[in-house]
């Protein structure tokens, strides 16, 4: 069934870009090298060689906060952090595509009397992923708790679980969030066991983490959050997934 774009999401590193964006596109590539010989029967033969992804958006330019798009990019411009394109709702359990990778481009203004845009580009380190959303934007998170457990199947050999996660907004005084993912053989979560930490954060900002390649027999993967500090308040979106 063919979808109309109403409400796709745009979360790079620490910040949700979706409200200023009016347009993000999502590529993924692999290079096709030759490996025609004399015994292909006459047809040209290929092999894939490196992989790579590119995300790509546009929208009204806005300035003057750490969340805003101008002062984002320009933090970004350079750097590599983790991003996560929702074609939809970032609800838990809907579809997320999560990469690392570094802002390569960004660019602003257009003529007089023009919505002032912005255009910019963000080139993958790391493997493209189809995944889901393991933790909404919009859920404050004020004392310790734990997510939703999704069935995302076990990892095979040689595959990895990869973790994005986006810290949109911090407050309180000292306030520290500690994210952890845990897997278990069920949804009741009864022997959880922690497989990715990452290290806390205290201000706006993104991490993604992956599982370095070994099997792991375990169905079922949630997050789980420690928030410590005087009336802290944590905003964060969560994608995760198997390639």
């Amino acid at each position: 069934m063919a979808q109309v774009l109403l409400d796709a999401r745009l979360f790079a590193v620490g910040a949700d870009l979706s409200g200023a964006s009016n347009k993000i596109e999502l590529s993924a590539e692999v290079e096709d090298k030759d490996a025609t010989n004399y015994r292909s029967g006459g047809w040209k033969e290929v092999m894939g060689g490196l992989g790579s992804a590119e995300i790509s958006g546009e929208g009204q330019w806005e300035a003057g906060d750490p969340s805003l798009v101008d002062d984002a990019s320009w933090t970004q411009l350079g750097g590599i952090g983790p991003w996560t394109v929702g074609p939809g709702d970032s609800i838990v359990g809907a579809l997320a595509y999560l990469t690392r990778a570094m802002q390569s481009e960004y660019k602003v203004g257009d003529a007089v009397g023009e919505i002032a845009p912005w255009t910019g580009t963000a080139k993958s380190s790391w493997p493209l992923v189809r995944g889901q959303f393991a933790h909404p934007p919009g859920l404050a998170r004020t004392a310790n708790g734990a997510g939703t457990a999704l069935n995302l199947g076990a990892i095979a050999e040689g595959q990895r679980l990869y973790v994005a996660l986006h810290v949109l907004s911090v407050a309180g005084t000292t306030p520290g969030l500690t994210l952890r993912v845990e897997s278990d053989d069920s949804a009741g979560f009864a022997t959880p066991v922690t497989r990715l930490m990452f290290d806390p954060a205290v201000e706006p900002s993104g991490q993604i983490l992956r599982t370095d390649g070994s099997p792991v027999t375990d169905t079922h993967y949630r997050i789980a959050w420690d928030v410590t500090g005087t009336t802290p308040s944590f905003m964060f979106a969560v994608s995760l997934g198997l390639r």
